[in-house]
């Protein structure tokens, strides 16, 4: 005569016995640990993707920068320029006689001071 046996009498289950509330539990594990896993892989990409846009922007902002670096040294070197002919003497020379009516003095008329 076959005996029917209630896990909840056992005091240590059978070897190979299945018992349905433990079976649903480990379902409910791996279930859930699969959905971890596919949660960290989807954030990992996510994270990859989004480091890859900011670094590619990045680089458009660097080739900027440095577009406006050499013009404004294509500025300085054109200002620089502007500078010295302003400063020649042949050209002060010229406004003071033709603009100022300026003559060049004397030798009497030149007093040193110490």
């Amino acid at each position: 005569m076959n005996k029917m046996i209630f896990p909840s009498t056992l005091a240590y289950p059978i070897e190979g016995m299945v018992i349905p509330g433990k079976v649903k539990a480990r379902g409910r594990v791996s279930r859930l640990l699969a959905l971890c896993i596919i949660a960290a892989l989807l954030a990992g990409s996510l994270f990859y993707v989004w480091s890859r846009v900011l670094v590619i922007n990045l680089g458009y902002d660097l080739s900027e920068a440095m577009e406006v670096h050499w013009m404004l040294v294509q500025e300085n070197k054109k200002l620089h320029i502007e500078i010295a002919l302003l400063k020649s003497l042949a050209r002060i020379e010229g406004i003071a006689r033709d603009e100022l009516d300026m003559e060049k003095p004397l030798p009497g008329q030149i007093i040193l001071m110490k």
